[in-house]
């Protein structure tokens, strides 16, 4: 008698799909959101750019002074030693000198205000010897210094922002530098998530109770709830929904009518109780199920109607690690972001991690300078998925590619530090 085996988490790491792969198929799938909106500039803070933006005007406007000192003409620096120039009046930033400067002449002048006629040069106040009516200066000086020209930060139909672009406090603030108060961006992604198992019990309802024996607090939606907050995505939480099909086949009709992606915990493996793999091969076009990846082997990927859908697994740590490898990467390519990828840099490894040859592994890790200065990465301890604590103690993720079996102290690996993983 032959068994018919069905898919499982010991299947071979060949039969599985590489990550790299994984994440072909996937930006290969998805398209930005279609819908756009115009925004006033301090409402449209975290959006994304749906077009480029060329600058009005020229930034600055004017030649202007960097220093506070006497705007003068290079004619007028000496050869040799000193020469004493007259002084013909005063330039306020926001108040124009509106004269002449002549060789022989300065022109008092304070941070901001703009260059007088015939000034090419300023002469910081420290430099100089001063009376009410008169400056002394030496051929030191020199010539074109202390001057912002006019269009030196940005020119006038300068491309300064393009498309893609996602609206920070440095890109606001070079906005409404340009007088710029409305902008085009995509609109907000609509996520809807939920999480699946009759053992779960919603927090909101049974905190600070003994839970009975083999009953679970739901903590993976708040952690996905968590995550999809630091995202400038409209958040649907449709709870916790049981393992049947039924309520599992409502709970995925209602998040394709109403959201552009589908995220779900649990029930993505191969078992009697995995109700979320079952409906999906019903309702959906599978694109990928298993992958040569540890956390989240069991990681399924495609479409559900109109809608994006991630069936994550049940444990706590891998439910976050597929998040941040596919899921968030995935929602920033919807959102029109140029960049989705996770943020990557290397450093010594000082502990000894073991792995399986054949699948990429991402291991919580604590991230340093060492006494040199020089980045340095340790492990948090056991990594088993279920430990979700793990990634409380870490600051980073370390990565080790497929093809090696394991890091001994001194070798370089690659680490996704948190703070450019989140969010």
């Amino acid at each position: 008698m032959t068994i018919e085996k069905l898919p499982s988490c010991e299947d071979p790491f060949d039969s599985l799909l590489p990550v790299e792969e994984a994440r072909a198929r996937l930006s290969a799938a998805l398209s930005v959101v279609s819908q756009t909106q115009e925004l006033n500039l301090k409402d449209a803070i975290g959006r994304v750019l749906c077009v480029d933006i060329e600058s009005p005007v020229n930034v600055p406007a004017h030649a202007n002074s960097a220093m506070d000192g006497y705007a003068i003409s290079a004619a007028s620096i000496p050869d040799d030693g000193v020469s004493e120039l007259h002084i013909v009046g005063t330039a306020w930033a926001g108040k124009v000198f509106t004269g002449n400067v002549e060789a022989g002449q300065a022109v008092r002048i304070f941070t901001g205000a703009i260059m007088p006629s015939g000034a090419d040069t300023v002469v910081i106040q420290e430099h100089v010897s001063a009376t009410d009516k008169h400056v002394t200066i030496d051929n030191q000086v020199e010539p074109g210094r202390n001057v912002r020209l006019a269009g030196e930060d940005v020119q006038r139909n300068q491309i300064i922002l393009t498309k893609g672009t996602q609206l920070n406090a440095a890109e606001v603030g070079v906005l409404a530098s340009l007088g710029i108060n409305r902008v085009s961006v995509y609109s907000r992604l609509r996520v809807a998530f939920f999480t699946t198992g009759d053992e779960l019990q919603a927090l909101d309802e049974h905190a600070a109770t003994k839970l009975e024996p083999g009953m679970l607090f739901d903590s993976n939606r708040y952690s996905l709830h968590a995550m999809l907050s630091r995202l400038d995505v409209d958040v649907l939480d449709l709870g916790i929904v049981r393992d049947n099909a039924d309520d599992t086949r409502a709970a995925m009709q209602k998040a394709a009518e109403s959201a552009d992606v589908i995220v779900t915990s649990g029930g993505v493996s191969a078992g009697d109780a995995d109700f979320v793999t079952q409906v999906f091969h019903e309702l959906g076009q599978v694109s990928f199920w298993k992958l040569a990846m540890r956390p989240g082997r069991p990681l399924a990927f495609g479409q559900i109607g109109d809608a994006s859908f991630f069936g994550l697994p049940g444990n706590p740590v891998a439910v976050m690690v597929t998040f941040l490898q596919f899921v968030q990467p995935a929602i920033k390519q919807m959102m029109g972001l140029k960049s989705t990828n996770p943020y990557t840099i290397n450093a010594t490894c000082t502990s000894t991690l073991r792995k399986s040859a054949g699948r990429v592994e991402y291991q919580r890790g604590v991230l340093a300078n060492d006494e040199q200065g020089q980045l340095i990465v340790r492990s948090t301890g056991k990594q088993g998925a279920g430990r979700i604590s793990s990634m409380s103690a870490a600051n980073c993720l370390i990565v080790i590619a497929a093809d090696k079996s394991g890091v001994s102290p001194g070798d370089t690996v690659e680490v996704q530090p948190f703070m450019g993983l989140f969010g």
